[in-house]
């Protein structure tokens, strides 16, 4: 077994995942950014901004990879309840087969990378992995209020 450093590790899934969303897109013909929005949208709408932050994506981009995403019918725009000025992109019927079809593949392969790790590592690793995750959403949430 390789020994790597943490970062390194972490950089490398990263790259991993990349890797399967690239697969698991092509093989539903669209690009990794949609089958990530549609896997986003798959549990229901999201607004724009919460996209842009989940996604790391500018606010043009975010919205350039929408349109492209809605001329295709895969989401619509709808208006946010509590926001007026705002939007929430939600998933259409092909939208929701693809969204499902590309998270259960993209599950289904992660799933297999890790088949050989023990239960005991794989719920460590999901735990540390959450951790991490948790902590930059509450940083984020503190910036996003001026706490930051």
């Amino acid at each position: 077994m390789i020994t790597i450093q943490f970062t390194d590790a972490l950089v490398r899934l990263a790259h991993l995942v990349q890797q399967v969303f690239g697969e698991v897109s092509r093989e539903h013909d669209l690009t990794p950014q949609q089958a990530q929005l549609l896997c986003l949208l798959v549990d229901g709408p999201v607004g724009m901004s919460e996209l842009t932050r989940t996604l790391n994506l500018e606010k043009s981009s975010l919205t350039g990879l929408v349109d492209r995403a809605e001329k295709r019918g895969l989401v619509v725009r709808t208006r946010d309840s509590h926001d007026r000025r705002a939007c929430r992109i939600e998933l259409t019927c092909d939208g929701a087969r693809l969204g499902v079809l590309a998270h259960e593949e993209v599950a289904r392969r992660m799933d297999a990378l890790a088949g050989e790790l023990p239960p005991e590592q794989r719920d460590l690793l999901a735990s540390a992995i959450g951790g991490i995750l948790a902590r930059h959403a509450a940083r984020g949430a503190a910036t996003l209020s001026g706490q930051g």
